[in-house]
């Protein structure tokens, strides 16, 4: 196995290219699940550089920084994707897709790499199939508890004889929410082909460059996220390594991602893969006109955000943000928000992030029942992509204030209606 070396990326992660040219800068930010206990006494904490480039041979947007995975994804990792009702209406509808699409059947191994805590499996298991994930974080436990076969490792070449042996080969693999943290792409897609059928089919799941760059979503930059796909970028690694895409789709996860099909034997190619393609040439992706008005938009939203609170703050009211995803941190450190402007961030109970404090910053992150309690005047949606969700339920509960949505245009929220 290829010994995988990390720190500045200098050659295009599927081409190789030596041309990659600056999108964005958003200046050093700290890995976003690396979380130190409120009370205890600051430690050093490593930042790494956070620059979006592009690659005009194959249009594929990447970080310019490789950190190690092993400080990326420890084995107390705490992200769970069974705790987000999206996920999980989204995972349900990917093994319904799957199953119409591909014909399974109770024969067929479906192998998830990156399988978290084995929300997406548990569907295919549920279904008559047999499953596999593999996943490096104590969350393959959990998989287990819910009857998910689960190798915790990293995916890579040293699982493939071990699975071949045990299992044989794959009628499908997932990579949901994973694909584009991977380091290593070319081992990675060879060991995926070598662990596909024949007629084996790879389906993918990443967030959407397109919806990135239309909303704004500057927060989705951050180390776990080495590579920003378009299905132009993706269809140009897939053909490298013999898959051809037949079926595209966006889906609501995450602010907006694809999911997208690849087979190793040809397959009717749906009208999706064409009408995609279209829509991002029509859109600029394969040139660099974007570029600098995204770059804009970016300043701009952080400056406006920065009035909004400053009214607010200025006015004596107290702000306390709702939900601590990855996201949050990039927002929160290239914004520059801190505990004087913030003054906590919210969880629902039984998260891992309770009692921690927010990645590279002072706010505590304490229990949702503390926004019931104290009332706060508004409440910063760092999970902004999920307002929609979130609004409601935690009016529900019994929250009276406003919301702020920090993105795509910072803006006032009451009742759900603008302001």
């Amino acid at each position: 196995m290829t010994t995988l070396t990390y720190g500045p990326i200098t050659a295009c992660q599927i081409c190789g290219s030596n041309d990659l040219r600056s999108v964005l800068f958003l200046g050093y930010l700290p890995p976003v699940n690396t979380m130190q206990t409120i009370g205890t006494a600051h430690d050093k904490q490593e930042w790494f550089p956070a620059e979006i480039l592009r690659c005009p041979e194959c249009s594929l947007v990447q970080l310019g920084y490789a950190a190690d995975p092993n400080v990326l994804f420890p084995p107390d990792y705490p992200y769970r994707s069974g705790t987000t009702r999206i996920l999980r209406e989204n995972f349900a509808d990917l093994q319904r897709e799957a199953k119409a699409l591909l014909g399974l059947t109770n024969k067929d191994l479906i192998i998830d790499i990156g399988s978290n805590d084995g929300t997406l499996l548990k569907n295919f298991l549920d279904g008559g199939n047999r499953v596999l994930g593999v996943e490096p974080s104590l969350n393959a436990k959990l998989a287990e508890d819910m009857g998910v076969e689960t190798k915790m490792t990293f995916f890579g070449s040293s699982v493939v004889e071990p699975i071949l042996k045990s299992h044989g080969k794959a009628k499908v693999i997932t990579a949901a929410n994973v694909f584009a943290h991977i380091h290593g792409l070319d081992g990675i897609m060879k060991s995926i082909v070598a662990l596909l059928e024949d007629d084996g089919v790879f389906i993918s799941e990443s967030h959407y460059l397109l919806d990135l760059l239309t909303t704004v979503q500057y927060d989705t930059i951050y180390h776990e996220h080495l590579r920003h796909y378009s299905v132009t970028s993706l269809r140009f690694l897939l053909e490298r390594y013999g898959l051809t895409i037949f079926h595209a789709k966006r889906i609501p996860t995450h602010g907006g991602s694809i999911r997208v099909y690849a087979s190793k034997s040809k397959r009717a190619v749906n009208a999706s893969v064409a009408a995609m393609l279209k829509e991002e040439e029509e859109a600029g992706l394969q040139g660099d006109a974007w570029v600098k008005p995204f770059r804009d938009r970016v300043l701009h939203s952080k400056l406006a955000l920065y009035e909004l609170l400053t009214k607010i703050k200025s006015s004596g009211k107290r702000i306390y943000a709702i939900s601590a995803p990855s996201r949050a941190s990039t927002l929160v450190n290239y914004v520059g928000l801190d505990d004087g402007i913030i003054d906590c961030v919210l969880e629902i109970q039984g998260s891992k992030k309770i009692g921690k404090y927010m990645p590279g910053r002072h706010i505590p992150v304490l229990d949702e029942a503390k926004l019931y309690q104290d009332q706060p005047e508004y409440a910063l949606l760092l999970s902004w992509h999920i307002g929609a969700e979130l609004m409601p339920n935690l009016k529900k509960r019994g929250f009276k204030g406003d919301f702020i949505v920090p993105l795509p245009e910072p803006r006032i929220m009451k009742n759900a209606s603008f302001i």
